[in-house]
């Protein structure tokens, strides 16, 4: 069980790292900075970051994680917060992926406070799932 743990926690670091910086990339694409320092445009990296990077992550993430809690056996009032809060989780990648759609799109309108508002509901989800397991309240 000690390898399960550790891969839930590595890719779920390597996930939440992602939905904070997909949100920080769409900034860079919707404010439509020619100069950037990227040999490929923004949408393309983004794509290529949402599809193999993050959304793999996602997915070990949540199947190590629920690997974690049927072989442990772990119950709890505070599993099922954790898990609405990973929910959300969820829903903040599947936006991300929505507004990546519409910045290749060139449908700028709105993205950048959509961008500012995903990054700012992840961290807070993200900071939920932290205290959720390290307090464990309703145990």
């Amino acid at each position: 069980m000690p390898w399960i743990k550790v891969l839930h926690i590595a890719t779920l670091l390597c996930w939440c790292a992602s939905l904070l910086y997909l949100p920080a990339m769409l900034l860079t694409g919707a404010k439509g900075q020619e100069g950037a320092s990227f040999d490929a445009p923004v949408p393309v990296l983004l794509r290529f970051l949402f599809t193999y990077v993050a959304t793999p992550f996602a997915l070990l993430a949540i199947m190590s994680g629920t690997a974690l809690f049927l072989v442990g056996q772990i119950t709890g009032g505070w599993l099922v917060l954790k898990l609405m809060a990973v929910s959300g989780m969820v829903l903040c990648h599947v936006l991300c992926g929505a507004l990546i759609v519409r910045l290749e799109q060139a449908q700028r309108r709105f993205l950048v406070p959509a961008s500012g508002l995903l990054a700012i509901a992840s961290a807070t989800l993200m900071l939920a799932v932290l205290v959720l397991v390290l307090s464990k309240p309703f145990a």
